[in-house]
Order: C-alpha cells, then structure tokens, then sequence
C-alpha cells in the first residue's frame, strides 16, 4: 500500500490543525459573522453580492484568523519532524487556506524553517489544486512525488486534485477521514519512519 513513498521527493504541509494549533473556531467564527453551521466560510464569502455585506464578513474573518496566529503553538512534535526533515535535506514547503498576513505572523512567531508557503492570497484557496502544482514547480518535483500532510477532507481532496499523495494526521474526529487517506500518522514523528522505508 506504501510503496509510493519510495517516490516522495517533497512533503507539503497544511499550517492550522497540522504544523500549529491556532485555536481556531470556526463554530464560533460562524457564530460572529452570522452563517448557519457548516457553512464554508471562504466559499460563502466569495458569493456575497452586496460589496458593504462582504467587506464587513471579510474583516471579521481577518480579525479572527489574526488572533488565532497570535495565540499559535506547535502541534505536538511538529517543530521535531521539521527539525529531522531538514536536516535530511526533505524539500518542504506549506499550504494554508490562511491569507498571508496571519501566516507570516504565525511563521515568525514559532520561527517555522521552512522557505516556501503558499497562502490564498497566493492561489486559489483549498480544495483546488494549484497551490501544490505551485509548489511541485518551486521545488523542481511532480505532484506525484510530493506528499501533502493535513488533518482535514479538504487537504486530502487538494491531493486528490493535484495528483499528489496524502496524508492524514489524525485525531479528535478527523479519523472519519482516515480511508480516504494514503497514509495515516497518530504522531508526526511516524512520518520519518514512513519516509526512512
């Protein structure tokens, strides 16, 4: 079932719920800006006609996902696999459906070593494909030798879309996820011993 990790050139990683926890809500988020439960925020966002109604959901999304990149901490053991990653020399690189100001606030913050970090002011936010064919082209790689880790349905469509594989870091409820997924970590670190076979 792993054999395609002898191919992995690259492994790509989603930011929040992933690298770091940022606390983020988004029930609460929803909450503030109104919408029903389950909505997708950026995706609602982006039909709303009435610019004045747009403008003051867009600010409201800003001011949250600032305050989730103030309050950010690592994920367990995520700066450890950064830190083996490197010095294998495992090209990296990140893709967040965050926009870049809370990401760079974020990156500077936890002082994140990775070089390369695609956010949705950058290309079209997950699940579409772009930002890895982005980052498969950066890094001189296909898509089907990069591995994109997250903990989210939409991180694996992402790799679904591009070509790539994935990942699933699993916990809490995201394990309803996990057969969709190439391959299923419980703690990050697993995923050198994964790439050492």
């Amino acid at each position: 079932m792993s054999d395609f990790l002898d191919q992995i050139k690259a492994v790509v990683f989603d930011l929040d719920g992933t690298l770091v926890d940022s606390q983020l809500d988004f029930t609460e988020l929803r909450r503030r800006l109104g919408w029903p439960e389950q909505t997708l925020i950026l995706e609602h966002l982006a039909t709303l006609s009435c610019a004045v109604e747009k403008q003051q959901a867009a600010q409201i999304i800003v001011d949250f996902e600032l305050e989730g990149a103030r309050k950010a901490s690592w994920m367990p053991n995520a700066d450890l696999l950064l830190q083996q990653l490197n010095h294998r020399q495992m090209p990296m690189a990140i893709l967040t459906r965050n926009m870049r100001q809370a990401t760079e606030l974020c990156m500077q913050a936890l002082n994140i070593p990775i070089d390369l970090v695609l956010t949705r002011d950058d290309a079209p936010a997950k699940p579409q494909p772009e930002g890895l064919w982005l980052i498969a082209e950066r890094l001189g790689v296909m898509p089907n030798e990069m591995l994109y880790v997250g903990d989210y349905l939409f991180d694996i469509q992402t790799a679904r879309n591009a070509g790539a594989y994935c990942c699933l870091y699993r916990y809490g409820d995201n394990h309803i996820y996990a057969e969709q997924a190439d391959l299923v970590v419980d703690d990050l670190l697993d995923l050198l011993v994964h790439l050492q076979k």
